[in-house]
């Protein structure tokens, strides 16, 4: 190059550099400009990502990114018709775009143009047949699966394929996170959902959209946890909508009906043409009995597209979780008369109608689903559970359809049966009620199966039993584990719900409900039901007593599982409260007005009192119950020390500590009261001396007796066997609190004393106050069953028997204790029917069972007898009772009976 040359080239290079330059530094200005935008839309500051987007420099603008952040943002602030026609014109310049395609898709059916939105679907799928090797990107892989999913792709292979593939390739990209977890979440993964969100947040820890997609995943079975996720996402973006729609679903569920309405203000301010909103709102007003607020919301959320299945969808939800099954099964048939492939509903449908005891329609419908949709877990758990069901066993009467698994039904169907009749004759009667359908009763073995039939999945929150309306669900002893609770009690339970929930057409509180099954499991027998406990008097007397006018919400958030049982409690304290204040005939004064759809908290001050005065009469009412328990004693929890000891038993006892110095004061306590169960064994204290003149040592005041301390003593001195002690402290405790339950109370440890003393007499009164305070008290039940028959009290063996079968139903023992005393007590076909369940239960024995059968079947049935006969003498060739009976039968039989072919071998 020569210098003329250079001399040229050097200005033309420079200019190039400064023009590169210059170039850059707009690209650089405008990438900076688009983040603080994007920024802004994350954060919930929508009206500054609008200005951005409309003073973005033209160019730059052209880039899909914008536009798609431009239309976005006019869809979060309810500017439909707007965002449609920000990708209209942005596809007339990007033919060729997926992303806005899809986004186009939604933009088009917001705004009421469905045909356009259909078209649009044909439009992806002809570019994807064309130009499929264009789409390769990982944000455009996140865009082709939800296209894929628009268009009837398998959904398991949408989020593996695609959203998996875009989040490997682009670990940070936000869009696969949350394609992924709506995509989990609209089928109901609740696992992989929550899974998805928790990786999100670990990258986007700020991002309102992960922690509220988070709080769904928790939705089901967290609700504390939902709630705090949901306030962490206000806080992060205050104009957050699908937040404050989550909040309002859960104060709906709670009751809490203006905290809702509050928040679906704070939302619509936001988006005033929201649908969801709207639907909500329309949800609010028909749990208000209010038709023409209800009709117009709905409008409202139709407004833009009027043939939205979401909407009435939503509103059917709604409505079922809050028990109008009906209703909400109506709204669920008009979203699919808008689309009939729109899936949610046809599942929600299917949910609705075998809860109403539709089943046929409700299981075709649940098998569609799954033909059509394999990853929907809720419809694949309950085409599984069908074919569980289908084994079932089925036994009916004029008013009940139960269904139970085959060997359960075998061993106790006939006294669930008998049961449910007298809960129907007694309880239809008493509150006034024809039934007009059979009640469908299913119990299930295995919780998973209990689970997905109550609630769609195989997670059981606790729940014995459930009921619908007509349909009732329980979960079978067999799936309790080693301490199963009373399933008569719950059966008794769940069909007053039965009652109630058609008497008031399923327009009644949760609190209301819970609380009147309690109370007339106690009425029924008082070993049912709840009983004030120690553990309850502290939350009465503390902070946890939940005002009446919100106790729904009590069921809702609890703190911890024991708080859902204080729910349960304080619900069936307030029906008692009532009851005893106002009169029974109020009570059903009141269920009837909520059967006209009348709100709880107007109904109540109308039969009985201002709610005001409701709320302090009832604290008052339920401090007193709690005073009652004990009133001689120190409640107060001791302070622990060092190497002290805790408790926590069944009944929900938190740790309790033991010092030294507790127990000294113990000993000197129990040397100083005056109880007439003590006077021979404990000697009375020295009175102190005087500080005043004239006084006498009745003025001075015996120290209290600390519950805990004197509990946890007496414990200990039962596990180490110091009987005597042992026994005048838990004397000392009964007389002092003689309202004892649970597996540790005074009275098994003093059971437990008096036969380590061999006070066989003591021991058995022990036990009957233990048996007949806990419905749930198989050792008690045991105990008493051995000694009754150790005594020939066989009148006691029996009720025993009885109780423990109400618990327990599938072990031999009870079913063997209980023929023996049928036997005795000539209760012939008692007997029959114990030992015929006994050999349902592989007994070590059935030659002996086999053998009393015979001889209890001779005198009615000889051909029976004699089947049982020989089946005892193929278990026992040798029996030799058992060759005697069968030669009685030989005289008593005609000889076709007796051929050599059927007699057994001679020994």
């Amino acid at each position: 190059m020569n210098f003329r040359e250079e001399k040229m080239w050097r200005p033309a290079f420079f200019a190039g550099v400064v023009s590169a330059l210059l170039a850059f530094s707009v690209f650089e200005t405008a990438a900076q400009e688009f983040e603080a935008a994007q920024k802004n839309f994350v954060s919930g500051n929508y009206e500054a990502c609008l200005r951005s987007c409309e003073k973005a420099d033209p160019e730059g603008y052209r880039r899909e990114e914008w536009q798609i952040l431009h239309a976005q943002t006019l869809l979060m602030v309810g500017r439909y018709p707007e965002a449609e026609l920000v990708v209209s014109n942005a596809l007339a310049r990007s033919v060729n775009s997926l992303r806005l395609r899809v986004l186009g898709y939604d933009t088009a059916n917001a705004s009421g143009s469905t045909w356009r939105a259909r078209r649009r679907l044909q439009e992806i799928n002809e570019l994807l047949n064309s130009r499929p090797w264009a789409y390769r990107d990982p944000v455009d892989m996140v865009a082709l699966g939800r296209a894929a999913l628009l268009m009837g792709m398998d959904a398991r292979a949408v989020l593996e394929r695609f959203y998996g593939t875009a989040q490997k390739a682009e670990p940070n990209l936000r869009d696969a996170y949350l394609a992924s977890g709506e995509l989990a979440l609209a089928k109901h993964d609740y696992a992989i959902a929550a899974k998805t969100y928790s990786e999100a947040l670990k990258r986007f820890p700020d991002d309102a959209d992960m922690h509220h997609g988070l709080a769904r995943a928790y939705e089901p079975n967290a609700r504390r946890r939902m709630v705090e996720l949901l306030e962490s996402a206000l806080e992060r973006n205050t104009n957050h909508v699908p937040s404050m729609l989550l909040l309002a679903d859960h104060l709906v569920d709670a009751e809490e009906y203006v905290e809702a309405e509050k928040l679906l203000a704070r939302a619509l301010k936001v988006n005033p043409w929201h649908p969801e909103a709207w639907a909500y709102r329309a949800v609010l007003a028909h749990l208000r009995n209010d038709p023409a607020a209800e009709t117009e919301a709905r409008d409202k959320a139709l407004r833009f597209w009027s043939t939205n299945p979401a909407v009435d969808h939503l509103i059917g939800r709604k409505l079922s979780q809050n028990y109008r099954f009906a209703e909400g099964a109506a709204r669920q048939r008009q979203a699919l008369e808008f689309d009939s492939e729109f899936l949610p509903a046809r599942i929600q449908l299917a949910e609705d109608l075998l809860r109403l005891g539709d089943e046929g329609e409700g299981w075709e419908l649940a098998e569609d689903v799954h033909k059509r949709d394999g990853y929907d877990v809720t419809a694949y758990n309950l085409v599984t559970l069908r074919g569980t069901m289908k084994k079932f066993a089925t036994l009916t009467n004029e008013h009940f359809i139960l269904r139970m698994a085959p060997r359960e039904a075998a061993l106790y169907g006939d006294r669930a049966l008998a049961l449910l009749e007298r809960a129907r004759d007694r309880l239809t009667k008493k509150y006034g009620i024809e039934l007009e359908q059979p009640t469908i009763v299913e119990i299930f073995p295995e919780q998973k199966d209990f689970g997905v039939r109550t609630f769609g999945m195989p997670h059981n929150p606790g729940f014995l039993g459930v009921c619908f309306g007509r349909v009732v669900t329980a979960n079978s002893p067999s799936s309790q584990g080693a301490t199963p609770s009373n399933w008569e009690a719950v059966l008794w339970h769940e069909f007053c719900h039965v009652v109630t929930l058609q008497l008031t057409r399923n327009k009644m509180p949760r609190w209301l409900s819970e609380g009147i099954s309690v109370y007339e499991e106690i009425q029924a027998n008082p070993a049912w039901g709840q009983r004030m406990n120690p553990r309850y008097r502290e939350m009465v007397l503390g902070e946890d007593l939940t005002p009446v006018s919100e106790l729904s919400a009590a069921f809702l958030s609890p703190k911890s599982q024991f708080h859902v049982q204080f729910a349960y409690y304080q619900s069936y304290l307030v029906v008692d409260f009532l009851i005893a204040r106002f009169g029974f005939d109020k009570l059903k004064a009141i269920l009837r007005d909520l059967g006209e759809g009348e709100y709880i908290n107007d109904v109540i001050p109308k039969h009985t009192a201002p709610m005001e005065q409701i709320e302090t009469e009832f604290a008052a009412f339920a401090r007193a119950r709690a005073e009652a328990l004990g009133p001689g004693l120190d409640w107060k929890r001791p302070e622990r020390g060092p190497g002290a000891r805790s408790r926590a038993g069944r009944s929900g006892d938190d740790p309790m500590p033991v010092t030294r110095s507790d127990t000294n004061d113990l000993k000197t306590a129990l040397l100083n009261v005056l109880s007439p169960a003590l006077t021979n064994l404990v000697k009375p204290a020295t009175p102190p001396a005087s500080g005043r003149a004239g006084s006498t040592a009745a003025d001075t005041p015996l120290p209290r007796l600390n519950y805990w301390t004197l509990l946890e003593e007496a414990e200990r001195l039962v596990g180490q066997e110091k009987w005597e002690e042992a026994k005048t402290a838990l004397q000392t405790l009964i007389e002092l609190c003689p309202d004892q339950s649970g597996p540790n109370n005074a009275y098994a440890l003093l059971a437990a004393v008096h036969r380590g003393l061999k006070e066989t007499e003591m021991e058995r009164a022990a036990l009957e106050k233990w048996a007949a305070s806990d419905a749930d008290a198989l050792e008690a039940y045991q105990r008493l069953m051995e000694l009754g028959q150790g005594s020939g009290q066989w009148q006691v063996v029996a009720d025993n028997a009885d109780r423990f079968l109400a618990v327990q139903p599938l072990l031999p023992q009870p079913y063997r204790f209980l023929a023996r005393a049928s036997e005795e007590l000539g209760e012939t076909s008692q007997a029959i029917n114990a030992y015929q369940k006994v050999l349902l239960l592989d007994p070590a024995d059935p030659a002996d069972v086999h053998y009393r059968l015979a001889r209890l079947l001779r005198p009615e049935d000889a051909r029976s007898a004699r089947r049982h006969v020989l089946m005892a003498l193929e278990e026992a060739p040798r029996f030799r009772d058992a060759h005697r009976l069968l030669l009685e039968l030989a005289q008593v039989l005609p000889a076709s009976t007796n051929s050599p072919s059927s007699a057994a071998s001679p020994p």
